[in-house]
């Protein structure tokens, strides 16, 4: 795992993590998946994203790309959630 993806160390060990086989993983907490579950499973594709020019302050986007990874997803996310609670708040 790189460190430039995360900002807090990992506390999970994965050199045991990467050791381990199929038969190591205890699933007994995890129910088995039966015809049942996939004659009401539903494909859920995410909404289709439209490309957008915004301006945004340099600071703001030095911040936002200082996160690491996938700055505008974040920026998508944030103003996401922003909208969810100003709808709900109305």
């Amino acid at each position: 795992m790189s460190k430039k993806n995360t900002k807090k160390q990992s506390l999970t060990d994965w050199k045991k993590v990467d050791g381990m086989i199929d038969e190591d993983i205890d699933f007994s907490d995890i129910p088995e998946l039966d015809d049942n579950f996939f004659k009401n499973a539903k494909i859920v594709l995410p909404k289709p994203k439209v490309s957008i020019t915004l301006r945004i302050e340099a600071d703001v986007l030095e911040w936002y790309k200082a996160t690491g990874g996938k700055y505008q997803t974040l920026i998508h996310a944030v103003l996401k959630e922003y909208a969810k609670v100003a709808h709900t708040s109305k």
